[in-house]
């Protein structure tokens, strides 16, 4: 399960197993973000089993499954709430780390701008280009 480094406080991956959250919790991380809707594949963990090996860890959990590119606008401001809070890392996770780093620039956007979110994404190895109208418009209107 390798980890990408996005921010000083945020990683993303693809999907971890429960074995891993204890590892995690060894290596800092605070919360985990779990981005993958539950039956998306089989020999998938259910997010059941990987919240309650979170909380035995310690660490926060979040499931906010994104459907591709399609995110709950609920849940953009659950991401924002929990990394704004957090007291050490997070990894947000998915199925390729790719989800996961939408949601987590979605989060950001109202407080940074798009030119440090999309090299921040750079950065982790992924191209957020594509959303940068998003990025800014919701920037602008952060009132």
């Amino acid at each position: 399960m390798p980890l990408a480094q996005v921010s000083p406080y945020f990683y993303i991956s693809g999907q971890i197993a429960v074995e891993d959250v204890k590892r995690l919790a060894d290596q800092g991380f605070v919360a985990l973000i779990n981005n993958r809707p539950d039956g998306e594949a089989p020999d998938q963990p259910d997010s059941m089993d990987i919240e309650a090996a979170a909380w035995e860890a310690g660490l926060e959990y979040l499931h906010a499954p994104m459907h591709g590119a399609e995110i709950a606008l609920a849940d953009v401001e659950r991401i924002h709430a929990l990394t704004a809070q957090a007291t050490g890392k997070v990894l947000g996770f998915c199925r390729s780390g790719a989800r996961s780093m939408l949601g987590w620039a979605l989060a950001q956007s109202e407080d940074l701008p798009s030119d440090e979110i999309l090299a921040l994404a750079r950065g982790a190895g992924h191209d957020l280009s594509q959303w940068r109208s998003v990025f800014d418009a919701r920037y602008a209107a952060r009132g």
